[in-house]
């Protein structure tokens, strides 16, 4: 089963024990906002950046050719 991204972070915010309010205020967003987001599960590669950045890890997006190439 693949997981959404929201659920993807869920897990980071629970290993790093952070709740999602916590999160919106290290992102200066609301939490209206940040619900929005996980609800729809619309996340950009600069809020993805940023997200990791806040939970102090890295988020590497790139696609993976069917030769195993990462681009």
């Amino acid at each position: 089963m693949k997981l959404t991204m929201g659920e993807k972070i869920r897990i980071l915010l629970k290993r790093k024990n952070v709740t999602i309010i916590e999160l919106s205020k290290r992102l200066k967003t609301t939490n209206q906002n940040m619900a929005n987001k996980f609800k729809r599960d619309n996340f950009s590669v600069n809020e993805l950046e940023a997200i990791a950045k806040a939970l102090d890890c890295e988020f590497e997006g790139f696609f993976v050719d069917k030769d195993g190439e990462r681009i």
